[in-house]
Order: C-alpha cells, then sequence, then structure tokens
C-alpha cells in the first residue's frame, strides 16, 4: 500500500492513493482554509470507515440489513508526545440483534485493520530526500 502528500499551498497537501485525490488542510484559527480534514481527522476516518466495512460486512453476511450502519470515531489530543489517545468507536446499526449478534458485530469490528494497528507499535522508519547537500556555512 502506497499513499503520497504533496504541498500545495500555505498549510494544504494533497493526498493520492491510487487514482484517488483528498485534500488535508488546517481550520482557518491554524492558519489554514479549511478546505479538508486535518491529518488527524483522516487518521479517525481511516478507523471510521475501517470499522463501518467490517460491521457492514458482518450484518450482510447474516443477510442483515446494511443501509444506515453508522459509526463514529472520537479520540483525545494529549501531548508528551503530542498524539491522540482515548479512541471510542460507536457503532450505531440499522436493525435489532440479538445478543449473540451485538457480541459477533462487536468482535468483527475489533478485527478491523485499522483498529489492529492502532493497538500495536507499528515500524516506522523516516528517509529524507534532497535533490543536493548544500555546504554549511563557518
Amino acid at each position: 500500500m502506497k499513499v503520497e502528500a504533496d504541498h500545495l499551498q500555505n498549510v494544504k497537501f494533497s493526498v493520492k492513493a491510487r487514482r484517488h485525490i483528498l485534500l488535508s488542510d488546517q481550520p482557518e484559527e491554524n492558519g489554514g482554509a479549511d478546505e479538508g480534514m486535518t491529518p488527524p481527522e483522516l487518521l479517525l476516518g481511516a478507523l471510521a470507515s475501517c470499522a463501518a466495512f467490517y460491521a457492514a460486512q458482518y450484518l450482510k453476511g447474516r443477510n442483515l440489513a446494511t443501509s444506515g450502519t453508522h459509526v463514529v470515531v472520537s479520540a483525545d489530543k494529549v501531548k508528551n508526545p503530542a498524539r491522540l489517545d482515548n479512541f471510542e468507536i460507536e457503532v450505531t446499526c440499522p436493525v435489532g440483534l440479538t445478543p449473540d449478534q451485538l457480541t459477533g458485530i462487536e468482535r468483527s469490528v475489533h478485527q478491523c485493520l485499522i483498529h489492529n494497528t492502532l493497538l500495536g507499535t507499528p515500524t516506522i522508519r523516516t528517509s529524507i530526500k534532497i535533490p543536493y547537500p548544500v555546504q554549511s556555512g563557518k
């Protein structure tokens, strides 16, 4: 999997995956034009859409209605280091469920790729590419 981000202007970026493009920007109070979600909102969106996919797949697999499946994900901004924490996933189902189905759909949502990624400690490597080295002035 690969996603690319390119600086457009100010604090706005285009984010590209395969043939899809979306904008990431900051709200006006952070110097942006509020023309797209912030990076933390994109992360919450990834978790929400992944959880919604798994919930809908669970319902579909039991021939239950999926239209109206709704997921809200929230998290707190915390410091030292700056990050998101205390994630909450709220799934609203479009149909009534038995106690066994409630357990099943919760188990299904917990199988979400993004959910499992956030539960672990992923390896992240950073490399910086430059067009040419600049000599430091002494």
